[in-house]
């Protein structure tokens, strides 16, 4: 009896790892017709991809647009590549602008200033932080806009991105806006919504 025991342990053993390897015989087996199949959850996105066309009437230079409602960036190239990038957003509607500007001016890492509006919320502020700073609010390149005080630009504080947590700003990753950086040139066209 003990040699049977070990013997249909074995056995045992070697059929549950054959069932472990090769999975594929398992689901490779039709359904009978009287279960249900099982339900299936996909993930879906939160978001509606826009249409450049829908917001400009060429590509020119490239076009930037932001959608704050969604916090996503989307940029295309002058050849029409478009990549998909999550931001942060201003942290009120008062603070939020929308609407039409371009890129003016590029920086590697900006010096920030607070504006006259944080600085009269926010007394205890420096009154500049040197760029490359590991505090420096504007991460490691700023895409200037034609509008005062507004920017695109990268941020240290990785836990801002997706969230109402700007003072005016849209906020992306420091390796996105880097990407960003390097892919939009002055004159690049920009859209809030």
């Amino acid at each position: 009896m003990a040699g049977n025991g070990k013997i249909n342990r074995r056995l045992m053993v070697s059929g549950v790892a054959s069932v472990l390897t090769a999975p594929s015989i398992l689901w490779a087996q039709e359904t009978p017709s009287n279960i249900p199949e099982p339900v299936v959850r996909r993930n879906i996105s939160s978001f509606a991809l826009h249409e450049w066309q829908d917001h400009f009437d060429g590509l020119g230079k490239g076009i930037l647009l932001s959608d704050t409602v969604t916090r996503v960036l989307q940029h295309w190239t002058a050849d029409g590549e478009m990549r998909i990038y999550p931001t942060s957003v201003p942290m009120t509607d008062e603070l939020t602008r929308r609407g039409y500007t371009e890129v003016v001016e590029k920086r590697e890492n900006p010096s920030w200033a607070p504006t006259p509006s944080m600085r009269e919320r926010n007394p205890e502020w420096p009154a500049i932080i040197k760029g490359g700073d590991p505090a420096n609010p504007l991460g490691t390149r700023a895409l200037y806009l034609s509008w005062q005080y507004y920017r695109i630009h990268g941020t240290q504080d990785t836990r801002k991105i997706g969230r109402r947590s700007s003072n005016g700003c849209i906020g992306l990753f420091n390796e996105q806006i880097e990407e960003v950086y390097a892919r939009a040139p002055v004159g690049t066209q920009v859209k809030l919504v």
